[in-house]
């Protein structure tokens, strides 16, 4: 047995979604493998995805069950697996909308006086960032710069304090044959195996 703790995220509205075929095929594979995994499908969750006040202290957003329950899981993972679709070169609404409402502040990190600065809160945890796309990789990272890659990886989770995220890019998803298709999923299922 593995001792690693694996959260995957799928970040895919749609639950029959290819992203949907790459989260399962990771979770099966890395089961077999002997890790505890968990699967948060955050199409299944209900939670308010408008962060209403943003951070003002003034006003209390109540803290849905779902919304408890993901900081829970997240607090107690070690590696983290997100699978989302790149929609406008960013991610899907409901991801971000998840990440809004669950990295707060005293969670995720915590201001500090006088400090541009945070203190990171999730300090040591891992990430895979799996992303698909109808762009070729290429255009993505040097026309329009990685925007989905870079708000995920540098302005959220190392921000919180992840020690290393990696990226696996899965592009032109609609011109690809199911054998292009098959051989990604083979590669999820390969870190999956070993929980990379």
């Amino acid at each position: 047995m593995q001792n690693k703790k694996i959260l995957i995220i799928l970040g895919h509205p749609n639950p029959n979604s290819y992203c949907a075929n790459l989260a399962d095929s990771y979770f099966r594979s890395a089961k077999s493998a002997g890790f505890e995994i968990q699967f948060l499908k955050l199409n299944e969750l209900n939670f308010d995805y408008n962060l209403k006040f943003g951070y003002d202290k003034t006003f209390k957003q109540e803290l849905e069950p779902d919304i408890l329950m993901s900081q829970s899981l997240i607090q107690n993972a070690d590696h983290f697996v997100f699978v989302y679709p790149s929609w406008w070169a960013s991610m899907p609404a409901i991801l971000k909308a998840w990440i809004d409402r669950v990295f707060l502040p005293g969670f995720a990190f915590s201001y500090q006086k006088g400090s541009p600065l945070p203190k990171q809160l999730l300090k040591g945890k891992t990430a895979r960032i799996i992303i698909t796309m109808d762009a070729p990789t290429w255009y993505y990272k040097w026309f329009n710069r990685s925007p989905g890659v870079q708000l995920l990886k540098q302005g959220t989770l190392e921000f919180c304090g992840f020690k290393q995220v990696k990226v696996t890019y899965f592009d032109q998803i609609r011109f690809r044959n199911l054998e292009k298709l098959n051989q990604f999923i083979i590669k999820t299922e390969k870190l999956g195996a070993i929980g990379a």
